[in-house]
């Protein structure tokens, strides 16, 4: 007879694997939509709001790490950042 135990094992690793992608897809994209936001919401010196903007949206996750390192000491007047001029 066939051994049906073994393919349900399969199905639930399968769905597993599914739900963990989906998982993982959902919180780079939260990742993203707050790297944006928080960008679009900033004050940056000169064209690096811009160039910040242009870099989270051409490389949707590369950018959003590379702003959560590099692009958030950049901005003006918050934690971390340059204060303006009085």
């Amino acid at each position: 007879m066939h051994d049906f135990g073994m393919m349900g094992m399969m199905g639930v690793m399968a769905l597993a694997a599914v739900f963990f992608f989906w998982l993982v897809a959902v919180a780079a994209f939260v990742f993203w939509l707050w790297a944006l936001i928080d960008l679009l919401r900033s004050e940056f010196t000169g064209s690096n709001k811009i160039v910040w903007l242009l870099t989270v949206i051409l490389l949707p996750l590369l950018g959003a790490v590379l702003y959560w390192f590099i692009g958030r000491e950049q901005k003006i007047g918050e934690e971390g950042g340059d204060t303006p001029p009085e």
